[in-house]
């Protein structure tokens, strides 16, 4: 049965907690939009939380909290980082819960974020909007971040491989900024996959362009998978990226990109997600242990089950 409440949560003391018995999310107001926790009741939280700023407020300096955010695409200093640190808007509605930010002073523009709980089972569905009420139309893309935890490892698919002779032409597409070091150990380059592992190190981050539709992240012995619908044919921001891994010494981020829109005065545009987490799930060292223990889970995720 699904249970929301309002609750203090780590220094913050309007915030909503939404349970259906066996996973919880928390829901700041204080502060957002954001989910600033999602794990199994009694569990750890598959998200991260800085300590440095949980249950802050005010002030216009950009705050990480950890959890999960809404951002607009492409990254620009001073236009994607706008500060998130005052109070939203909560409203249950008919099956899910909406947040609602006020209008950014900077852009115009305005998030909104619609958070449905499954009544049973782990399974979130999330709605990302970002709504121009600006005078003129902007150009952007919806970027929904997921800050996981440390000390756990995120899987990208790669799109299906195939032979030389059947494939002349490029099927896909890797991304990578100035500060990747592809040497760099934390990586596995494998043949279907690409692992990141997290631990206490500087930034990486690849961008893929991928009609897989899925990222996953092991950690705690649980698997947080998400999924998404890219496209096909959409103008991507990132040349061309569909999701993206970014990695530091104290997170891992796990993001999917809606496609760039011209985004007119009072237009609105919509991203979503779908959010599963299992138990028992091994951490992958290899393509191997993907397919063995992590693809299967992906698949039910995916209903291909």
């Amino acid at each position: 049965m699904l249970n929301v409440e309002r609750v203090a949560y780590q220094g913050w003391p309007d915030c909503y907690r939404l349970s259906n018995g066996e996973i919880e999310l928390i829901v700041t107001t204080d502060v957002g939009p954001r989910v600033i926790r999602c794990g199994f009741v009694g569990g750890p939280n598959e998200f991260y939380e800085d300590p440095a700023t949980l249950g802050a407020t005010g002030g216009d300096i950009w705050r990480i909290y950890g959890g999960h955010r809404l951002w607009h695409a492409p990254e620009i200093s001073g236009r994607t980082d706008v500060p998130d640190n005052g109070p939203v808007e909560f409203r249950q509605e008919a099956g899910f819960v909406r947040t609602v930010q006020p209008v950014e002073a900077g852009t115009g523009i305005q998030k909104e974020m619609d958070i449905t709980l499954a009544a049973s089972g782990a399974h979130v569905h999330i709605v990302h909007r970002l709504r121009n009420c600006g005078l003129w139309a902007v150009e952007l893309a919806p970027w929904a971040l997921s800050v996981m935890a440390a000390g756990g490892r995120a899987v990208m698919p790669l799109p299906p491989r195939g032979t030389h002779h059947e494939n002349l032409l490029p099927t896909s597409a890797l991304v990578l900024w100035a500060y990747v070091d592809m040497s760099d150990p934390r990586w596995t380059w494998g043949r279907q996959y690409i692992l990141l592992r997290q631990d206490a190190a500087g930034p990486q981050k690849i961008g893929l362009r991928s009609a897989e539709g899925w990222l996953a992240y092991a950690n705690h012995g649980n698997l947080f998978v998400k999924t998404n619908a890219p496209i096909p044919g959409a103008t991507y921001p990132d040349m061309g990226s569909t999701a993206e891994v970014f990695t530091n010494a104290d997170i891992l981020e796990l993001e999917t990109l809606g496609p760039l829109a011209k985004l007119e005065p009072g237009a609105v545009v919509e991203h979503a997600e779908d959010w599963f987490l299992f138990h028992d799930v091994p951490e992958p060292r290899n393509d191997d242990d993907v397919i063995q223990h992590i693809l299967p889970k992906v698949r039910q995720a995916l209903g291909k089950a």
